[in-house]
């Protein structure tokens, strides 16, 4: 077992399956895009464990709560683990993150995009450490986001050996 299938073992987490489209969708686009020692990772929204998107879904600051959208955030964390495990093969290929982008489904005066995106900060240094999990990071508000108004999406960069 690799380390960090260990430790997503000691910590109780599960990868999703892959993303189930919603009936008509195509993503003519790859899920993780490989270049050189580098991943780039489409934005992801959050998943349950068979794969289909996990609600709730709605606007921060209006149907949705922060800590809800903190732990959607978190679940898209592990989406986007599912989706590398599945291009890299191992996720200890993975040297160091690089970059987080969160996206959050924000009502107009909505403000706390950050306290919401760190959930999937705290869940890649919680799995990778303090240096290889350290990255930068930007949280922004979103008039709307896909499929029937996802409340997270988070796309990023991981450097790879």
């Amino acid at each position: 077992m690799s380390r960090i299938d260990a430790r997503l073992k000691e910590l109780g987490l599960v990868l999703p399956e892959p993303f189930t489209l919603p009936p008509g969708v195509r993503l003519p686009f790859a899920l993780v895009n490989v270049r050189g020692n580098r991943a780039f990772i489409s934005g992801h929204g959050p998943q349950n464990d068979d794969g289909s998107l996990a609600g709730p879904f709605g606007r921060l600051g209006d149907t949705v709560t922060v800590e809800e959208g903190y732990a959607l955030a978190r679940k898209t964390g592990l989406s986007m683990l599912a989706s590398l495990k599945r291009e890299l093969g191992d996720l200890d290929r993975i040297s160091g993150w690089a970059k987080l982008f969160g996206m959050v489904n924000s009502a107009p005066d909505f403000d706390q995009q950050p306290m919401v995106i760190n959930g999937c900060s705290d869940l890649i240094l919680e799995i990778f450490g303090s240096e290889t999990g350290r990255h930068s990071r930007s949280a922004v508000g979103m008039a709307a986001l896909p499929f029937g108004g996802i409340a997270v999406e988070i796309e990023g960069e991981v450097l790879i050996d």
